[in-house]
Formats: C-alpha cells, sequence, structure tokens
C-alpha cells in the first residue's frame, strides 16, 4: 500500500515536474507556431514587393516554414528532457545522405533558384540555352519546358541551362538581320549597291534608326559580296529576312544583276598513243 508520503513524493518528484516541463513544452510550441506565422506572413510581403517568381516564392516559403518549425519542435522536445543533440544529429546525417543521394536534382534546384532569381529570360522569350533553341512556356524549380519552332516541346534540366550560355534573343524590342548578297564580277558594282539601298527605302518594317548598313564585304572566289544589315522590330526579323532575301533575287533578276554561284574550270588532257609503235 502506498502511503500518503509516497503519494506526495511521487507527485512532487515525478508528476509536478513532469507536468510543468509537458504545459511549457505545448507553450514554447504554441507560442512557436505563432512567431513562424508572423515571420511568414513578413516574409511573404517583403517577397511581394520584390516581385519574384510566384513558384520561387511559394517554394521558399515552404523551405522556410518547414526550417521555423523543426526549430519549435527541437526546442519543444527539448523542454521534455528529450535528448534533441542525437535528434540533431540524425536529422543532420539524413539530411547528408539525401543530398548526395539527389545531388543532380539539388544541382537543378540551385539553378532554377538563380533563373528565378535574376530572370536571365522570361516565360515567352525565344532563347537558346542548354544545346536547344525555342520559346520558354515554363521556368520550374527543376526544369525549364521550351516550345521548339516546329512546335516540339522539350524540357531541359535548369543546370545545364545555367551552366552554359543563354542567349536571348526576345530581351531586346530590336534586332539586326545580317544577309550576305553576291554579285558577278562583271557587273555593275555600284548598280547593284543602289539597287539594295532602294530595296531597304521600300521596306516599311526596317526601321530608319539605326541605320541600315549596305557595304561590299568581300572579293570572293566566284561573287563581289555585299553585307546588307537593316535593323528591325523584333518580332519582324525572320519575316524580313525572308521576304528581303526573295525580294533581292527577283529584283536582281529583273535589273540584270546576276548571282554567281561556285563554279570550276576542270581541263582534261588526253594523250595521244603512238600508233607507230601498235602492230
Amino acid at each position: 500500500m502506498y502511503t500518503a508520503e509516497d503519494i506526495e513524493q511521487l507527485i512532487n518528484t515525478y508528476v509536478i515536474p513532469w507536468g510543468i516541463n509537458i504545459v511549457m513544452a505545448i507553450l514554447i510550441y504554441v507560442i512557436g507556431r505563432i512567431v513562424v506565422s508572423i515571420l511568414m506572413s513578413l516574409f511573404t510581403k517583403v517577397m511581394a514587393r520584390s516581385k519574384y517568381d510566384e513558384m520561387l516564392v511559394e517554394f521558399l516559403k515552404s523551405i522556410l516554414h518547414a526550417i521555423l518549425m523543426l526549430f519549435v519542435i527541437v526546442a519543444a522536445l527539448d523542454e521534455l528532457g528529450v535528448d534533441t543533440t542525437s535528434l540533431v544529429a540524425i536529422l543532420g546525417a539524413a539530411g547528408l545522405a539525401i543530398g548526395l543521394s539527389l545531388q543532380g536534382s539539388l544541382q537543378n534546384f540551385a539553378a532554377g533558384v538563380m533563373l528565378l532569381v535574376f530572370k536571365p529570360f522570361k516565360a515567352g522569350n525565344f532563347i537558346e540555352g542548354g544545346g536547344t533553341m525555342g520559346t520558354v512556356k515554363s521556368i520550374g524549380i527543376f526544369t525549364t519546358i521550351m516550345t521548339t519552332p516546329d512546335n516540339k516541346e522539350i524540357i531541359v534540366p535548369n543546370g545545364k541551362i545555367y551552366s552554359n550560355n543563354i542567349t536571348n534573343f526576345s530581351a531586346k524590342d530590336t534586332r539586326r538581320v545580317d544577309m550576305v548578297f553576291g554579285i558577278g564580277y562583271g557587273d555593275d558594282l555600284l548598280k547593284a549597291k543602289n539597287v539594295l539601298e532602294t530595296m531597304i527605302k521600300e521596306e516599311s518594317r526596317i526601321l530608319a534608326d539605326p541605320a541600315p548598313v549596305v557595304a561590299v564585304s568581300e572579293l570572293g572566289d566566284s561573287s563581289v559580296n555585299f553585307v546588307v544589315r537593316p535593323w528591325v522590330n523584333s518580332s519582324d526579323y525572320w519575316g524580313v529576312k525572308f521576304d528581303f532575301t526573295e525580294a533581292v533575287k527577283l529584283r536582281f533578276d529583273k535589273e540584270g544583276i546576276s548571282i554567281p554561284f561556285p563554279q570550276m574550270d576542270v581541263h582534261v588532257h588526253k594523250e595521244e598513243q603512238d600508233e607507230k609503235g601498235k602492230e
């Protein structure tokens, strides 16, 4: 039978201390959750002002929330007398093992964060990156989805894009169209140059500023080559390039200006056999 003294000693030794610890642990957890909520609210407001990508903000919020709640839980367990040193060591070892096993994914994640933060391109831009050229459909945490000009969808790991050169063809409002046209050595050079300059003035999509360039660039093996470099709005780039190239061929034909192609003269020498030596 337990005596009153034994019960009192049990209460003083175990019940009250453990009760206090449990209550303190609950308070730490509740107050910790309130503090975490306040911090997350402040973080959300700061990120909203910075205008970062929504996907990146949501991902960072979930990571930060998990880390803060982990601190709260560890503090609550420590108040209960649990050896949190071993728990932290186990979590650290588990995190290291997971990190090593997901090394490639973590690299893509880090690259995705950098792409979303620094924004070298955005959805809708036509880019070349990671060995692929296409229009960006979406930028994710781990991959970027692009659509090629022939309407194929390609999923490229972010690490592959960020670790190489990125060419953004849509970054600027205007682009220069670089074209080369050759004429024969027997053609009138000044006439051909005047025809090209007139065609540029007639093309409404070509911008007056910066001024287009028409110049002789090379005395080639088979032709005298002109470089034609007009500036256009980025959206007109391919239209002007294709239409102007076709128009030059038709105009040169009309003006009697030849567009030569590589030629090679082959001389064949036939040795005459001495018929006298034959029987």
